[in-house]
């Protein structure tokens, strides 16, 4: 459903205030996604070196999720998840735009979208129909490889500033050579500093209105550069026996840290802190080895809770109880329906979210998970990521987590309670529960028309599906 037919469903659901009734205050919402940061990337999260000030208050201000999962184990797909509510594989955006193929694979990827196709309805279109100002800072990575079609402003977005089709900034250090920030960055200034720039400005000049601020920080995605300054300092700081270990990776966590502490300065300037709703959260889990994901099983791409397993604070001001943790399962597309009950918009507004499930119950303090179960769906290939997946699928219910790989089509099973490190496999210990859960995990693809990758006719039985390049398989060797 597209704006004018949305702005259609709010007028008949009477969004508007009765007459003579004062309007109801809207909340404002900043919605700030970070790339590639792991689940314990923060100091609120367990992290032994970074230093991440500004988002351990937005926790003590708010509800930390401590199992809060991306609906793709790389960006694309949960960047699609999120603005929609749809899983990845209901959408057939499920890889990183445009991906990548292993030379000699065994399985060949479906013909998946590589885009958000327009006829999708996003977060930003349900805000703006509801008459807010609505703005894209940062990556986007959605629109078709090569070209404009399907920026943010095509998908309800009143500004989009630094989002392209895109993966990843060149450098973090200007001149950026980004066509959609403008004017070009100063020689050496600072992209993650930058996107904070753009933020507050926006801020500032939106302040006498409601607003929905997305924020999807390039930030921590390589390439690896951290400012100089700050990698000098952590250098200083790095000992034996720490889980993280990278001096720039920490650096560029603290000016992720420092652009979000920047942003609720200015709405605390602007006195608009207490009505405005902030979340914080990552597309996927952290890159293995540029950090660490420790305890959790490897990182990005991987089929295992370090790629999928991501931080989540969300800060709803005089409702959710300061300083709260919630453990209940969620997941990317949660963000959907419960933004649109947490600004208070006809429920009508989140009917296209049809696979996300509202968190507005746990922010108030209710103790009930909202979901029991969650699905993954990945047709796709990852061998040059240290720790990455071959194709697989995946449910997680309750306590447990099947994985199915589709080269092979065998199974693990892990109860997550037990063994946050999935070490031990109890498929063949649990057959019952594994039978179950295969079952599940298959009626979900074919009730949400996942596709599926397909034997290669060319594929060779007799050569590696994929082959390092030497540095690269060095670096996987240590």
């Amino acid at each position: 459903m597209k704006l004018p037919l949305l702005l259609a469903t709010l007028a008949l659901l009477g969004f508007a205030s009765p007459a003579g009734a004062a309007a109801p205050v809207k909340p404002n919402v900043v919605l700030i996604l970070a790339d590639d940061l792991g689940w314990t990337d923060l100091a609120c999260f367990g992290s032994d070196l970074h230093e991440t000030p500004a988002l351990d208050q937005l926790a003590r201000d708010g509800m930390k999720f401590t199992q809060n999962y991306s609906a793709c184990t790389v960006c694309s797909p949960t960047r699609a998840a999120l603005l929609t509510g749809k899983y990845p594989a209901r959408l057939h955006v499920t890889d990183w735009i445009p991906g990548a193929m292993p030379d000699n694979p065994k399985l060949l990827v479906p013909d998946w979208t590589k885009f958000l196709p327009l006829e999708e309805t996003t977060l930003a279109e349900v805000f703006k129909a509801a008459g807010y100002t609505t703005a894209s800072i940062g990556k986007w990575h959605l629109a078709k490889v090569g070209t404009n079609e399907g920026y943010p402003d095509a998908q309800g977005f009143d500004l989009n500033i630094a989002g392209t089709d895109k993966a990843q900034p060149s450098t973090y250090y200007a001149p950026w050579k980004i066509p959609t920030l403008t004017p070009e960055g100063k020689d050496g200034e600072y992209l993650t500093d930058r996107l904070a720039d753009e933020a507050v400005n926006f801020i500032e000049r939106t302040k006498d209105k409601p607003f929905f601020l997305y924020l999807p920080h390039f930030a921590v995605h390589l390439p690896l550069q951290g400012r100089t300054d700050l990698t000098a300092k952590y250098q200083k700081k790095i000992r034996a026996g720490l889980n993280h270990q990278n001096a720039a990776y920490a650096a560029m966590t603290e000016s992720l840290d420092t652009a979000v502490g920047r942003v609720r300065a200015k709405l605390a300037e602007l006195k608009l802190t207490e009505r405005t709703i902030v979340i914080f959260t990552s597309d996927n889990g952290g890159r293995v080895p540029t950090t660490s994901n420790v305890p959790l099983r490897v990182g990005k791409a991987s089929a295992y809770e370090g790629g999928v397993r991501v931080p989540l604070i969300v800060s709803w001001p005089g409702i959710t109880k300061p300083g709260s943790v919630s453990t209940a399962p969620v997941i990317t597309m949660d963000l959907f329906p419960s933004l649109v009950e947490m600004a208070g918009l006809p429920a009508d507004a989140a009917r296209t979210a049809v696979d996300g499930v509202s968190i507005a119950p746990l922010l108030r303090g209710g103790t009930t998970p909202v979901r029991d179960t969650m699905f993954w769906h990945y047709p796709h290939h990852q061998h040059y990521q240290l720790g990455g997946a071959m194709p697989y699928g995946a449910i997680r219910s309750g306590d447990f987590k099947l994985v199915e790989f589709f080269n092979d089509l065998h199974v693990e099973l892990y109860n997550l309670r037990e063994d946050i490190g999935e070490k031990n496999d109890l498929a063949a210990a649990q057959p019952a529960k594994t039978a179950e859960l295969r079952a599940r995990l298959h009626a979900w693809r074919t009730a949400v028309g996942a596709q599926m990758p397909t034997p290669n006719p060319a594929y060779n039985p007799a050569r590696p599906e994929f082959t390092p390049p030497p540095a690269k398989a060095k670096k996987a060797a240590k």
